[in-house]
């Protein structure tokens, strides 16, 4: 942005024309809010522009030009309202000019699309300024709460503020939903916009809240098994599938269907705005991260990309994703979004790579990079690693817990699963995941649990009700790593995948999580 304002400073004419488009419907949104009239509006802004490319040489920083040119805006809306006073034309006749040829074409569509005009302006007048405006940039024009922000001079939360009382003020005089459905119909609010998130559960709450446009579920497990960089790769992606219907019960036929979805996401251009809603954890950050990494690499052209990606919401004591929220919760988040800049693409890139990456220095690399781009980035990566057997006794942060909370009594499967899922929120694990992880510390020679009244773990593809009332038990073995006697990572034979790394358990399993310090250390090799 401030490379356009720059060059027109300079006298650009590309740049002029760049800042024209881009501050345009702003522009006309103050105008309109100041003289109650779209003719004379178009007026005002044009000479609002000539005004301030005659005066861009007095503009010191190239960051004020949106406040600057506001300034300009309002100054010559005064200069028309006492240019004007006496020759002012009333809007419903300017409209009759202006619709009577489109009316004689179709006169029926037409009368619809002046009544819904009609509503919907009424509907907006009864405002305060402060949400006149707010709503007429946000809903009629479609710019984000970040350009608002920086044209009107007023910080992003306050906005939402402004959007949500807009919106509960005129619940008094139409419903919310019929609200969304005339901006949709007059601005196409809904039709080219594409919402991408996961959880069937949340996607469910979003249709219901009356927020428009198509909804694409994403269906991944980044978290579970192994993971590649290019996860269409046809050799890697046939070794995942093979994994995940031996480890979790998911048929390959079934895992498979994510090809559909990509094929869903390759035609993503038809789309003018895109949204990805996500969370902070593990299992969230991952899926953002492969997505960032997709769109990098994608001539996005004309689709604009943006994201809400939140750890909290208001009313939410202990907030652990989006399917918490009801339909009216997910209402209140509609426009809190921002437009995705490319050092988030970048950043998502970053995260996808080390954490897809077969070595483990990129792992570490990653820990020490600069990752302010996505704010969740970098305690959820430290998740990510906190797997690796730790250097005390060989447990990573999933078994560790999990000792820990049978220990202290709870040794049912659901409510453990709760209990441990509660202390490791940040990994965002499913039940799903979590019974693979259980099963593993109950089979083998070297089992820390053993489970009574039950035999069988649930999968994808099926589940004993006996499970429900299993009961879990250490092991002496269990006892004796959770006391730091024995370490179980030298132990355990077995495969383990952490992201890109595929822990080799037993003797070669040298690189270990430091719990103190949160990184990645290595000891030395036992062979």
């Amino acid at each position: 942005m401030n490379s356009w304002i720059e060059g027109a400073m300079k006298g650009e004419t590309e740049a002029y024309a760049q800042l024209m488009s881009q501050y345009r419907g702003m522009a006309l949104a103050v105008a309109y809010n100041r003289l109650g009239d779209t003719f004379w509006a178009e007026d005002v802004v044009q000479e609002a522009f000539t005004e301030a490319f005659g005066n861009l040489s007095k503009l010191e920083a190239p960051e004020a030009f949106p406040g600057w040119f506001k300034v300009i805006v309002e100054r010559q809306c005064y200069r028309w309202l006492r240019r004007k006073q006496h020759t002012m034309i009333p809007v419903q006749e300017l409209e009759h000019v202006f619709h009577e040829e489109d009316q004689a074409h179709d006169p029926e569509k037409q009368a619809v699309q002046n009544e819904m005009h009609r509503t919907l302006r009424d509907s907006i007048a009864i405002l305060p300024s402060s949400m006149r405006i707010a709503v007429e940039l946000f809903y009629l024009e479609g710019y984000s709460l970040k350009e608002i922000s920086d044209f009107l001079g007023v910080k992003v939360p306050a906005l939402k503020k402004r959007l949500f009382d807009a919106r509960s003020k005129l619940k008094r005089s139409m419903p919310v939903r019929d609200l969304v459905s005339v901006f949709s119909d007059l601005y196409e609010g809904g039709k080219g916009l594409l919402h991408i998130m996961n959880g069937d559960h949340a996607a469910n709450r979003l249709r219901e809240s009356g927020i428009q446009g198509d909804i694409l579920v994403w269906r991944e497990l980044y978290t579970f098994g192994p993971v590649a960089k290019e996860m269409g790769d046809t050799k890697e992606r046939q070794n995942r599938a093979s994994v995940l219907e031996q480890q979790l019960g998911i048929p390959q036929a079934e895992y498979l269907k994510i090809e559909e979805l990509e094929r869903k996401l390759n035609s993503f251009q038809q789309y003018k705005e895109i949204v990805l809603w996500f969370e902070y954890d593990l299992y969230d950050q991952t899926m953002l991260s492969y997505l960032l990494h997709y769109f990098k690499g994608q001539a996005l052209q004309n689709t604009k990309l943006n994201l809400l990606c939140i750890d909290s919401y208001p009313e939410i004591e202990h907030f652990r994703g989006l399917g918490q929220l009801t339909s009216t919760q997910i209402e209140r988040l509609s426009g809190s979004w921002h437009v995705i800049e490319k050092n988030e693409l970048q950043a998502g890139a970053q995260f996808w790579e080390a954490y897809t990456s077969t070595d483990i220095r990129d792992h570490l690399d990653y820990l020490q990079a600069d990752t302010s781009a996505l704010p969740f980035a970098k305690a959820a990566f430290k998740a990510h690693l906190s797997r690796l057997p730790s250097v005390s006794n060989g447990l990573g942060l999933i078994e560790q817990t999990t000792l820990e909370t049978i220990r202290a009594g709870i040794v049912r499967p659901y409510p453990l699963f709760r209990k441990v899922g509660d202390k490791l929120h940040i990994l965002g694990m499913g039940d799903l995941e979590y019974w693979a992880h259980l099963r593993r510390m109950t089979e083998g020679p070297h089992a820390l649990l053993q489970m009574t009244g039950a035999t069988t773990f649930p999968n994808f593809k099926q589940h004993d009700e006996k499970f429900r009332d299993g009961v879990l038990s250490l092991t002496e073995l269990g006892i004796q790593v959770l006391n730091g006697e024995v370490d179980w990572a030298l132990l355990k034979q077995d495969e383990l995948w952490i992201g890109g790394l595929h822990n080799e358990s037993g003797k070669q399993a040298r690189w270990r999580w430091n719990t103190a310090s949160e990184t990645v250390v290595e000891i030395e090799s036992t062979s």
